[in-house]
């Protein structure tokens, strides 16, 4: 049903000011990949964390669902819904970075922070913040840690949750959940941090967090080498963690597909290699202690060349070089939205599974369509994102019919070898079946004990991870 807006319009007005009321602008009604066109029956920006409570006290008087948003930059539909007039509350007035205790390693901040600009508070201290990825520049710490995102430094630093020593929350009943600590280590019962962690806003709406952060290497050196397949990446990635333990930082492969659809799409890019490799990696390492990383990348490379790993390759030799890399493996996700998607799949693996998986797949999809597959991700910790295209004069609104089908083939192979069909983008709405099929049923039933226990009134993010009640 729709709910009526004025009431709840002219209560959150006297709450918070006219200013925290906003226009329904187009962005707050879409999700990048274009799957869902959203509704609101009002936008609110709060400015601080007792506003967000006033938010949730006119919700549970009017009964309107609440819709959290931070970046917009989620690829799985929890921030936007079809159903009903929702409050879509706003998190980008929230901005502030409250506390910078360098001694410590800890930064207290604001949910509606973008990662870039905890980031940039981390530099000023000569420290880092790794959680890192292309839509950094919008995307919000709230909604990183609402789906545990994680990014191109998982293999070194963890996911969000990793990062995050405490949390400040707005509960569903209005209440305000203090845990802001900067600890370590807090065994007080219950750990309401990593319940909230990964909840996409069904359990709450986070509004600050504290986060941890690392020395930031002194010296980085990355490559970009082409591998006969993905076994062979696989032992290149053993071969590199010998030589260097945890001082890799991110390793990636990449499907010869994603450079053919960076030049199918037009986009800018250099080129790597004179032929183009079925299968590359880009590797980056981050050491301390005066060690060249550019010079350990060439014994590498020495070494994976005569043991039949590689077979072709470039040590970035600057600054700009590597950031030509990285551009790279930054710029092919925009690539497959250029092309078009038929399906698109977030998935992981044992690391041990992941070469057999990118072998098998393409056979047993091909006994339903012949299809594109571009193939890449965070090899390192065994996370895949396995697009399918239509083949080229094709489009995908050709296999819309097949998309389930196909997409099915993919989940039942990844969950046969042990794995997850969602890595690291969460299950918003996207993905609510396939976890009512697919998941463990004492799993699911714990977790609609702790939505119904907490948000009796099924009022926050209604729709999203769990069907609604």
């Amino acid at each position: 049903m729709d709910y009526p807006p004025d009431d709840v319009i002219h209560r959150l007005t006297k709450a918070l000011g006219p200013t925290a009321i906003r226009p329904t602008q187009p962005g707050y009604l879409e999700e990048p990949r274009g799957l869902w066109r959203g509704r609101a029956g009002v936008v609110v920006a709060p400015a601080s964390t007792q506003d967000v409570a006033q938010v949730i006290a006119v919700a549970r008087e009017t009964g309107t669902p609440v819709i959290p948003y931070s970046g917009g930059t989620g690829l799985v539909g929890g921030q936007v819904t079809e159903t009903g007039a929702p409050i879509i509350l706003s998190m980008d007035r929230m901005t502030t970075i409250r506390e910078v205790h360098t001694d410590e390693n800890v930064v207290v901040v604001d949910a509606g922070c973008t990662l870039a600009a905890v980031q940039q508070a981390a530099a000023t201290i000569e420290r880092l913040f790794p959680l890192s990825y292309g839509s950094e520049g919008t995307a919000r710490i709230g909604g990183a840690l609402s789906v545990n995102s994680g990014g191109l430094n998982v293999l070194r630093y963890g996911m969000a949750r990793d990062l995050c020593l405490g949390i400040e929350a707005v509960l569903p009943d209005g209440s305000i959940f203090h845990g802001l600590k900067r600890l370590r280590k807090d065994n007080t019962g219950y750990d309401l941090r990593h319940l909230l962690i990964g909840s996409e806003g069904t359990l709450g709406v986070i509004t600050g967090a504290s986060l941890r952060l690392v020395p930031r290497p002194t010296d980085v050196g990355t490559a970009m080498l082409a591998v006969p397949d993905p076994e062979a990446a696989l032992a290149l990635y053993h071969l590199v963690q010998d030589r260097v333990g945890d001082g890799v930082s991110a390793f990636e492969i990449l499907s010869g597909t994603g450079f053919e659809f960076l030049a199918e799409a037009g986009l800018p890019h250099k080129p790597v290699f004179d032929v183009r490799p079925e299968w590359s990696v880009l590797m980056e390492l981050g050491l301390f202690g005066g060690r060249d990383p550019s010079l350990m990348l060439e014994e590498i490379f020495s070494e994976a060349l005569e043991a039949g790993l590689v077979t072709d390759g470039v040590v970035a030799s600057s600054g700009q070089q590597r950031a030509d890399l990285w551009a790279i493996r930054e710029t092919i996700p925009l690539a497959n939205r250029a092309v078009g998607a038929v399906a698109s799949h977030d998935v992981s693996l044992p690391l041990s599974e992941v070469a057999g998986f990118l072998a098998e797949a393409p056979r047993a999809l091909a006994k339903v369509a012949k299809i594109r597959i571009n193939a890449f991700g965070h090899l390192g910790d065994g996370n895949i994102h396995f697009n399918l295209f239509a083949p080229k004069g094709q489009s995908a609104k050709d296999f819309s019919a097949l998309r389930e089908t196909l997409s099915e083939v993919i989940t039942e192979m990844v969950i046969a070898r042990g794995g997850s069909f969602s890595a690291e983008h969460g299950i918003g709405r996207l993905k609510v079946a396939t976890l009512q099929r697919y998941g463990d049923p004492a799993r699911l039933a714990a977790m609609r004990a702790i939505k119904d226990a907490l948000d009796p009134m099924g009022l926050m993010n209604p729709g999203a991870v769990l069907p609604e009640a």
